[in-house]
């Protein structure tokens, strides 16, 4: 026993050399099926471990957890056979499979500080990236290690190891160990009566607060829209914007807001395209068509197929379209329009929405994606750049949107992201109109 132990030793040391890029040798790992079997378990051991660690042994265990776990020994496995056969090497089957697996117990312990990591960083979904990187790099180095780094077996070893990541992480499915069992769980807010029945009251005692506009008297009027619940991100965002046009563009008593949230249900409606309809039916009826200008605020996640998200649990809620929104906005018949679309792929919003009345400002391109919803942050990247910092500079909407555009494509170059493009319209009408109205010192 104590040979098989120190052989184990050896092994963990090896895998930890080999994760942390210092010298290591074929020769330093221990390889017999006995030994590969003990690596596994005592992998084993730690993975319910970490987890238990994760959520504190709480809940329910799940008995298909250990199933999933143990599934990737024969991926490993299958892996090591394709890389012998590329490198015409059968006897180092069990050392590939071997080096592949000896710093797993390594990786385990580091992902229990990768979320908190990429949380306090602020950029969450690229910690997660640079974890699977440096999984990748490690596979690598292992072929390299215990095969050889003769080409073209090597490029076609790491294509076999990539394989190999990418079908344990996107194909295997995503189970934790600990499940609260289902009488313990907390229910969503929304679902506790009292929430429930004050959202009625919530949207009726906003709408009556939009005071009608004064005739011969240009004025704003704002309607914020964040349907997406699962960040904080929007409502924070939609909190500032609405503050904003109430204190500096004159909207107090012609502005509403709508947003989910699930710390928020007793300050706002909720987000949902029937409010949104209530929402811009109201501000028509109140506002002077032919003076009156809105400016629709729209914050949420967006997708390639240009819906955007809508989440507040429990509910199951209809996504806003382009053509959604144009046909809400064609039947609430409001004129003179200025809409603000913060979410990837948000270019998508302006072909269905620009006339000779309208300006249409997108966070994102079409085709691209924005940044900054992240959790802690308080705005996106186009919302700070836009309504925080641009907005502060001047009153006017297109000139903000110059400014901002510099701001966020600088950022995203610092960043090494891919540029997000903002995009705007501004129809030849409400151009001259918002123009006569910024030569007023008293109004945008």
């Amino acid at each position: 026993m104590r040979f098989y132990l120190a052989a184990l030793y050896r092994n963990l040391v090896a895998g930890t050399r080999l994760a942390l890029f210092l010298p290591v040798r074929a020769l330093d790992f221990r390889v017999s099926p006995l030994h590969y079997s003990l690596l596994i378990a005592f992998n084993f051991v730690v993975w319910l471990l970490a987890a238990a660690l994760r959520t504190g042994a709480e809940g329910e265990f799940d008995s298909a957890a250990p199933a999933i776990f143990l599934a990737s020994v024969p991926l490993v496995l299958l892996t090591a056979l394709v890389l012998v056969q590329i490198y015409g090497a059968a006897e180092r089957l069990l050392l590939i499979a071997m080096a592949l697996t000896a710093s797993d117990a390594l990786f385990e312990l580091a992902s229990l500080i990768v979320p908190t990591a990429g949380d306090l960083s602020g950029f969450p979904r690229a910690a997660i990236l640079l974890f699977l990187a440096w999984i990748w790099a490690v596979s690598v180095r292992a072929v390299m290690v215990c095969a050889g780094r003769q080409r073209p077996q090597l490029l076609q070893g790491v294509l076999a190891v990539t394989a190999m990541i990418a079908i344990g992480f996107f194909a295997f499915p995503r189970t934790e160990v600990w499940n609260e069992p289902a009488g313990e769980q907390e229910p969503e807010p929304l679902a506790q009566e009292r929430l429930f029945h004050l959202q009625g009251q919530l949207i009726e005692r906003a709408l009556a607060a939009i005071q009608p506009g004064r005739p011969g008297v240009p004025e704003l009027y704002f309607i914020g829209f964040a349907p997406d619940a699962s960040q904080d991100v929007f409502v924070s965002e939609m909190r500032y914007v609405r503050g904003l046009f109430d204190e500096r563009h004159g909207t107090a008593g012609h502005s509403i807001a709508l947003a989910n949230s699930q710390e928020a249900l007793e300050e706002f409606p909720l987000a949902t395209v029937t409010n949104l309809e209530r929402a811009l039916r109201r501000v028509a009826e109140r506002m002077n068509g032919d003076e009156d200008t809105l400016f629709l605020y729209i914050s949420a996640h967006g997708y390639p197929d240009y819906r955007l998200s809508a989440v507040q649990p429990p509910l199951e809620l209809a996504s806003l379209t382009p053509t959604a929104l144009a046909r809400l906005l064609q039947d609430a018949g409001i004129k003179w329009r200025v809409i603000v679309i913060s979410a990837c792929y948000a270019g998508g919003y302006i072909e269905p929405l620009r006339d000779d009345n309208t300006i249409v400002i997108t966070a994102s391109a079409a085709e691209r994606s924005s940044f900054g919803c992240e959790v802690g942050r308080d705005f996106t990247y186009f919302g700070e750049a836009y309504f925080r910092d641009a907005l502060a500079r001047t009153r006017s909407f297109t000139q903000a949107f110059e400014l901002a555009k510099g701001a966020v494509a600088k950022r995203e170059a610092e960043e090494g992201l891919t540029p997000s493009l903002p995009q705007m319209w501004v129809g030849r009408a409400i151009a001259e109109r918002l123009q006569q109205a910024a030569d007023r010192p008293d109004k945008q």
